[in-house]
């Protein structure tokens, strides 16, 4: 068996050690977001349609019903998010 040391810790060290855990928690959930935001490519149809595997009509189909959401400039082609793509391929799993 191992040993059990007991370390005196008043109150306000104690709440100290929590704040700089949770402080620290924060910062590395921080960076993960920004990274994966940094990774949110942009498709264009016919990259989207090969990635889900579909042909162009299944993802015109898809994208009117809002099954998966295209962004573009007014008159101009149509780009998909893929971490959109992704999130939309998870939801339909469960």
């Amino acid at each position: 068996m191992g040993t059990l040391q007991f370390i005196q810790t008043t109150p306000e060290q104690l709440a100290e050690l929590i704040s700089d855990g949770v402080r620290s928690e924060i910062q590395i959930l921080k960076k993960e977001l920004l990274h994966e935001n940094a990774n949110d490519d942009l498709l264009t149809r016919e990259q989207t349609a090969e990635l889900l595997h579909i042909n162009l009509s299944t993802l015109w189909t898809w994208t009117n019903k809002g099954k998966i959401k295209a962004y573009g400039i007014s008159g101009s082609r149509r780009y998909y998010k893929r971490s959109e793509i992704m999130q939309a391929l998870q939801e339909l799993k469960k």
